[in-house]
């Protein structure tokens, strides 16, 4: 499996800067091509990092979470990565190896690594490797509820955790669950889900969810709104609640996605 993630460099001058990054009040499309060097972004506490901010919390924009794209040279990471004891993460490694250690818990993650970290829980990340190490990192304020525990963190992997197929599909429509959809303590979802050739979402979602989609591998046409876009690897997706969508697998390999969700909670009034 292969886990795409922003290519950074600079397009050289005989490049036309027409683009397909699209912003609108109900999606946004912010293909691979736009997260070059010149739009990183750093953070104290950290050593030997940069980081492409894909979605924050903005008016007209991502109102539940905010998501990086991290790099770690050797030796680079933080003592204090997280600065909101209320924030609980997702964190997805791409590329390299990355050290997790939380609440005294060490662990080491390969690409395809998945960590479920909640909020006040002590940790830190580093980069012991000799290469350089790329992870995403999904954030989003932990919402408490009556009688409801805080979920527990957990290290796990794609590699370790099966596909489940949906209904009537013929198994070419597949989610990776990382968390029991029952399971009322968590408040959010960052799953895989992957389409063989061909598959596709057969009509119109439209729901309270909010969506944060980075494209892992494979291509797809996708449907945004009144829009059908192409995408591919590295391209990310902001999906506004209610925003209809579909999409239908285009390329011959596995199209598959990084997908957040807000779930299991009141509407706040």
């Amino acid at each position: 499996m292969s886990y795409a993630f922003p290519p950074g460099g600079l397009p050289d001058q005989s490049v036309d800067p027409e683009g397909t990054a699209v912003f609108t009040p109900a999606y946004a499309v912010l293909p691979a091509v736009t997260q070059r060097d010149i739009v990183t972004s750093y953070l104290p506490g950290w050593r030997d990092m940069r980081m492409w901010v894909l979605a924050r919390p903005l008016s007209g924009f991502a109102e539940t979470f905010s998501q990086y794209a991290v790099e770690l040279r050797p030796g680079g990471g933080s003592d204090a990565p997280e600065t909101d004891p209320e924030a609980q993460s997702v964190i997805f490694v791409a590329q390299g190896q990355v050290t997790l250690n939380i609440d005294g818990q060490r662990h080491i993650m390969a690409p395809g690594g998945y960590a479920y970290i909640p909020p006040d829980a002590v940790w830190t990340v580093w980069n012991d490797g000799e290469s350089v190490a790329q992870f995403h990192w999904i954030r989003k304020r932990y919402k408490p509820a009556e009688g409801v525990d805080t979920p527990e963190a957990f290290v796990t992997s794609d590699k370790e955790v099966a596909p489940i197929e949906m209904p009537d599909c013929d198994g070419v429509w597949s989610t990776t669950r990382f968390v029991d959809p029952s399971d009322l303590r968590h408040d959010m979802h960052v799953n895989i889900v992957t389409f063989r050739h061909g598959g596709r979402i057969p009509f119109a979602e439209t729901h309270v969810m909010e969506h944060g989609l980075y494209v892992l591998e494979g291509t797809a046409d996708y449907l945004l709104n009144k829009d059908w876009v192409g995408v591919g690897p590295g391209d990310f997706m902001w999906l506004r609640a209610f925003c209809p969508q579909a999409c239908i697998a285009t390329g011959d390999g596995p199209f598959r996605y990084l997908l957040y969700k807000d779930v299991n909670r009141h509407m706040p009034l």
